[in-house]
């Protein structure tokens, strides 16, 4: 129970440090593409600044394994946050460190409680178009057939990408431009599915609200003419006896 109670504390204590390491992130992540006439030392600085980000993480990570109670346990149900730990040391790739930055800030804002579905939703697209517009746009810049050359030509391909409009006018021409658009499909229908089954719960909620309420409505109706009979009774009773007498 101890060890339980030191793992919670810890993820309690640690969430917002980390969601603010992530906004780091995302701004050394962004300034190289964004700020072409960047120098070699920003540059540098911006991916030292990815990396410790992602070190960050994956010691978060390793100190919550070792406060778990049951560490197969932990392990096997945090099996998606061993995956994006261990993702970019397989290769150096800077989408790689992207990937599982993501994939480690969304799976530690699923565990505050007062984030909704809706909120994180919304979260979800915001950091997808962004980090899929600034991915994009350092891939398909350089490409000798890229059509994507500017961040409002990254921004307006990644907003009809991930709702499936596809107006065809800004397509990547690269393999890993591809492979960044394919993910982009897969997140925008399942973001997709997501709102549109959160809008359905909602109106299932309300309908059964009502119904509930309708229910004790009619239930107090039926109470109420029950003792408004049972009154008439007595009084019709009372009636009869002044009567006689």
């Amino acid at each position: 129970m101890q060890e339980r109670t030191a793992q919670a504390w810890w993820e309690e204590r640690t969430q917002r440090p980390l969601l603010a390491l992530a906004v780091v992130f995302a701004v050394a992540y962004a300034v190289p593409i964004v700020a072409t006439s960047a120098g070699r030392s920003l540059t540098r600085a911006c991916v030292a600044v990815e990396w410790a980000v992602w070190a960050a993480f994956a010691a978060d990570y390793v100190v919550r394994l070792v406060l778990a109670e049951d560490r197969r346990t932990f392990v096997r149900t945090h099996w998606l946050d061993l995956c994006a730990v261990l993702l970019p040391l397989i290769q150096p790739l800077k989408l790689l460190r992207l990937v599982s930055t993501l994939l480690l800030v969304g799976q530690r804002a699923r565990m505050a409680s007062q984030i909704r579905v809706t909120t994180y939703v919304a979260g979800a697209v915001v950091g997808l178009l962004m980090f899929g517009s600034l991915a994009v746009l350092s891939v398909e810049r350089d490409s000798p057939d890229g059509n994507i050359r500017t961040l409002g030509d990254a921004l307006w391909w990644s907003f009809t990408t991930m709702t499936t409009v596809g107006y065809g006018d800004h397509a990547p021409t690269t393999g890993l431009g591809r492979i960044i658009a394919v993910g982009l499909m897969l997140s925008g229908i399942a973001l997709l599915g997501v709102v549109t089954a959160n809008i359905a719960a909602w109106f299932i909620e309300r309908f059964e609200k009502e119904n509930v309420e309708e229910r004790q409505q009619t239930e107090a109706i039926r109470a109420l003419t029950e003792e408004v009979r049972a009154l008439r009774a007595e009084v019709a009773a009372l009636q009869g006896q002044t009567e006689r007498m």
